[in-house]
């Protein structure tokens, strides 16, 4: 999952549903197959499900085929039963199960009995242990590819894929204090998403040391709700860079009604473009659409642009090794998705000889997070069909359990990571600032 931020007002819409509901083509529809449905299954085929099981770790599994017939799992008793619809179902599984899981349960040619982030949670830790022991020629099978380019021309593209969706669809699930569109921060169990989200946007300040005055560029800005949060509570002036239009316009329309837009400047246009020198350079949620073989380019950016006593915080969903994005991900939801791993991420501070000054792991932060965007996704299913479709509903359904899982599992991570020039000491001596107060309001 990627980030970004956004605010919820009264604000008119930019990206209405009517716009935006012809915008699902990027989902591939499957519908269902009726030939062979109603026939027993072939022994081979029952045989290909029990292998895809041990391919897979052996999961308390177990499938119900299309003609009512049950194959359990080969040890211990099934926490959860997969359905498949029809024989080209299964076939389309065995022969790509990363791509093709998402695509079936999508097209409602494979449904869940069961809890889905416990059955994608169970998944993703058996898989893991298997793939530990598997043959070269098994990762074939199991394959992911590697990202679309993520050059200037097709930036912009995998952008309008996934954040042009409307903001009435975002506006549904998100947070009301801010609508922000990344991981939260709760600094207490009981924080409700709004108050957590605000505790992030605080926390973060807090890290860049922002004082009123300050000059500060935003890498990938969203719907602008980091922006104006520096703006309104630290008294900085912000230029702001995206290359997603329906954004831009809505953040600058709520500047403008907050009365902020004397101190933001929202510029529609790649982060390669940045000018200038600024006291703070922040990212939240933009490098895992940057691709690695662009992170010299973006070092070097950083460099340029940040004074010689700046502070810069990068934020991203990561991996503890390198490794692919989830083939399904990657094509049907997140184009050009990268997320790096620790030492691709410590690459970027190498290549500008950045000293790094802090390293934190909000990876269970984000599990919480999405749990909370999934509560309200499922209350306003309904909704969203409305501007959508039903396949549309159960695939970002699937996305946002598959996400929440995969933090639970560890195969995602949460990087905040803060660094500065190699000689600068105006460092502060501890901590302390980031933790005097609490950053969640009593009240959002």
């Amino acid at each position: 999952m990627s980030e970004s931020t956004a605010r919820d007002t009264d604000t008119q819409d930019t990206g209405s549903g009517q716009a935006s509901a012809g915008r699902r083509g990027h989902l591939l529809s499957l519908p269902l197959d009726h030939a062979g449905s109603d026939r027993e299954p072939h022994s081979y085929e029952r045989w290909m499900v029990a292998k895809l099981m041990r391919m897979a770790g052996s999961p308390p599994l177990a499938f119900t085929l299309w003609n009512g017939d049950r194959i359990e799992p080969d040890t211990g008793s099934a926490q959860f039963t997969l359905h498949l619809e029809d024989p080209k179902a299964l076939y389309a599984l065995v022969a790509n199960p990363n791509l093709a899981f998402g695509d079936l349960y999508a097209a409602g040619r494979l449904t869940v009995d069961g809890d889905l982030p416990d059955l994608m949670e169970t998944l993703y830790r058996a898989v893991h242990q298997a793939s530990l022991k598997w043959p070269r020629w098994l990762e074939a099978i199991w394959r992911n590819h590697n990202p679309r380019s993520t050059g200037i021309a097709e930036a912009k593209e995998n952008i309008h894929h996934h954040y042009d969706l409307g903001n009435d669809f975002y506006r549904l699930w998100l947070d009301r204090a801010e609508m922000q569109y990344t991981c939260a921060y709760y600094e207490r169990d009981d924080l409700t998403l709004e108050q957590a989200q605000l505790a992030k946007l605080e926390h973060v300040c807090r890290k860049l040391r922002l004082r009123p005055g300050m000059t500060v560029v935003e890498a990938g800005c969203g719907w602008g709700g980091l922006a104006r949060y520096m703006a309104r509570e630290h008294g900085v002036m912000v230029h702001a860079y995206n290359i997603s239009h329906e954004q831009v316009a809505f953040a600058r329309e709520e500047a403008k009604r907050q009365g902020l837009d004397h101190l933001i400047t929202y510029v529609e246009d790649d982060y390669r473009n940045i000018s200038g020198q600024y006291d703070a350079f922040v990212s939240i949620g933009m490098l895992e659409h940057v691709g690695k073989d662009h992170y010299p380019g973006l070092s070097a950016l950083i460099k340029r642009v940040l004074r010689p006593n700046g502070t810069a915080l990068l934020h991203s969903i990561g991996r503890n090794r390198p490794m692919l994005m989830n083939a399904w991900i990657e094509k049907r939801i997140f184009p050009g998705a990268y997320p790096p791993s620790i030492g691709e991420f410590m690459s970027i501070c190498e290549d500008g000889d950045f000293s790094v000054l802090d390293v934190e792991n909000l990876r269970l932060h984000y599990a919480q997070t999405l749990s909370h965007w999934m509560e309200r996704f499922t209350a306003h299913e309904a909704e969203v069909a409305d501007l959508y479709d039903a396949h549309f509903v159960r695939a970002w359904r699937l996305y946002l359990a598959g996400s929440m899982a995969a933090f639970r599992a560890g195969s995602l991570q949460l990087f905040q990571v803060v660094f500065t020039h190699g000689d600068n000491n105006e460092l502060a001596p501890n901590r302390r600032h980031l933790y005097d107060t609490p950053a969640a309001p009593e009240q959002p």
